[in-house]
């Protein structure tokens, strides 16, 4: 059997190392656009500080490795333009030779994940130094351009990107402005949960302009002002990190159902509606286990997952996806930033009856010490009291206390279970009652 993924990523290589373990006798295509397999594209701001000393080191198998250890055909710079579902061929060019290819399949992944969105301002095509980030090129790009009397940075978007990429910028020694549509950055915590993050960003020496739209670009030869619909601003590069969007234009006129921004309607097998096509990783949706419906949250964590699964499901081992509870976690600065199920905002917005509950705490005993504090807000049912979703945003124990939430909420617990836990405790570590059953308790009065 012949199978083809689209896609060498986390996504693709994870089902195509599924497939070389679970068995055997079988042809493996791997066709990826870029040259680069299998890397980790979370590290990437981190290059910038050394933190990660190397781009290098994020790549965890090389082309050679796959196709000489595992007998997997990569095939580098190999972009699909087309697939024919009648047929099973995919179409697409080879940039190496720039000439048409077609490729037969018995079987096929859509790994191809999820590229940035770059609005079409004017100026863009006119001037150097505006970038995205998403590639181990895209971070040779910056770097070089670095080198160029650069001082001043604006970001455009106040997501996971743009915070990261804030904060690097501002390690290695640049004034960083961050231009936000709306009015608060890290959109995915509440209004409330915010602040706190404004203040450390403040502390740290970044401008923040709410409230503004950027409307295009200046410059002669490079990028020297950004333009908004409230005035310029001056600076000497530009990062755009505004969002993503699936990578699936290809699959036009295949019949394969998508959601309402492209991403590729997956079931728990991870098969679309068209048999013998999968999909996975940035490119698929996922299916939010509190939502109870499909979502796109387009994380590293959830493409492994769903390339494993493909994987296995395409040489006939039946294993399902169990779905996401929209966990995720971001340092800033001083500040780990804390998510897992649903803000109020989105619980409002899909009419969900719910209660909150704030309390300050700390990461430790409070007399061991008070220089780890900790906001805590857990939202749950109004009437059932099943947990919703959680924020935390501290200094320290952030991520140990959103993973205990996230269990909780892929169990369906209510709010007055988290008392029961059996957590771990010593002063150095915690309170006799963890901040997370300390709200819990709160809840209760």
């Amino acid at each position: 059997m012949k199978f083809v993924i689209i896609g060498g990523d986390a996504a693709g290589m994870s089902a195509a190392m599924q497939i070389v373990r679970n068995s055997s006798g079988n042809e493996i295509v791997a066709l990826e656009k870029g040259t680069i397999y299998s890397y980790g594209q979370c590290g990437l701001p981190y290059t910038f500080t050394n933190q990660v000393e190397s781009t290098d080191d994020l790549i965890a198998r090389s082309p050679e490795t796959f196709q000489q250890k595992y007998g997997i055909q990569t095939k580098s710079l190999h972009e699909v333009t087309q697939v024919d579902c009648e047929s099973k061929i995919v179409h697409g060019i080879n940039h190496q030779t720039n000439s048409a290819f077609v490729e037969s399949y018995d079987k096929l992944l859509v790994a191809s994940g999820a590229s940035p969105i770059c609005p079409p301002w004017s100026g863009m095509d006119d001037v150097d130094g505006i970038f995205t980030l998403k590639t181990i090129p895209d971070v040779h790009d910056i770097d070089n351009y670095l080198q160029h009397n650069v001082n001043h940075v604006t970001i455009i978007g106040g997501g996971y990107i743009g915070l990261e990429m804030a904060e690097s910028m501002r390690g290695i020694g640049k004034e960083v402005k961050i231009i936000e549509r709306g009015g608060q950055i890290a959109k995915i915590f509440d209004e409330d949960m915010a602040q706190s993050i404004h203040e450390e960003a403040f502390a740290q020496g970044i401008t923040i302009s709410f409230h503004e739209s950027v409307e295009g670009f200046e410059g002669s030869g490079h990028v020297e002002k950004v333009i908004t619909d409230k005035g310029t601003h001056e600076t000497d590069m530009v990062l755009v990190a505004v969002g993503v969007a699936p990578n699936t234009g290809f699959m036009k006129g295949t019949g394969v159902y998508t959601s309402y921004n492209g991403a590729i309607n997956v079931n728990g097998y991870m098969e679309t509606n068209i048999k013998d096509i999968y999909a996975a990783g940035d490119c698929a949706t996922q299916y939010h286990r509190v939502k109870e419906r499909d979502d796109y949250i387009p994380l590293g964590t959830h493409a492994n997952k769903q390339g494993q699964i493909a994987g296995v499901n395409m040489v006939n081992q039946p294993r399902t996806f169990k779905g996401i509870v929209g966990s995720s976690i971001i340092k800033f600065f001083n500040l780990t930033l804390g998510k897992t199920g649903l803000s109020e905002k989105e619980a409002s917005s899909l009419s969900y009856p719910f209660e909150t509950i704030t309390i300050q705490s700390t990461h430790a005993a409070g007399y061991y010490s008070k220089d780890d504090p900790m906001t805590l807000k857990l939202i749950y049912g109004k009437e059932n009291r099943v947990l919703l979703g959680a924020q935390i945003i501290g200094k320290a124990g952030v991520d140990k206390r959103i993973d205990v939430v996230a269990t909780a909420l892929y169990h369906r617990m209510t709010i007055d279970e988290l008392q029961d836990l059996d957590l771990s405790y010593a002063p150095p570590y915690n309170s006799v009652w963890d901040p997370i059953q300390q709200a819990a308790r709160k809840s209760l009065k």
